[in-house]
């Protein structure tokens, strides 16, 4: 051991001066911890993202039912840029609403959920 790089001794064991190493630790620590927020912020986005499909397929499949257009019913509670179709079949319609997640980072590969929601077709509405 040098004279200049120990601090003392203490019950003979000699102690370095870990001078510089909080600076390396934190550095190397912001990255990740960086990482998981924006991981965590789109995960938010994506349950957001599904619940308004899920309104939206609620809502377009009940106005389709009732013998309204299911498809504006659905744009008005749908995200933007959400695919709505609505069909028939039997007693029953059908509306799916299809959305892309934003992500907060353009490099990862695109993320879409898909919700799909059923009414009873009323008695009185338009085949």
């Amino acid at each position: 051991m040098t004279p200049g790089r120990d601090r003392g001794t203490r019950r003979g064991v000699a102690w370095r001066t870990d001078r510089g190493s909080v600076t390396a630790e934190l550095a190397l620590s912001i990255p990740v911890l960086v990482l998981l927020l924006l991981a965590g912020l789109t995960a938010v986005g994506a349950v957001v993202t599904k619940l308004q499909c899920v309104d939206a397929a609620r809502e377009a499949a009940r106005a389709a039912a009732r013998g309204a257009s299911g498809e504006q019913a659905g744009r008005s509670a749908a995200p933007d840029g959400a695919a709505i179709s609505v069909r028939a079949d039997g007693d029953d319609v059908h509306a799916t609403v299809t959305a892309r997640v934003p992500l907060l980072v353009r490099e990862l590969p695109a993320v879409t959920v898909t919700c799909t929601a059923v009414a009873a077709r009323e008695p009185g509405g338009a085949p």
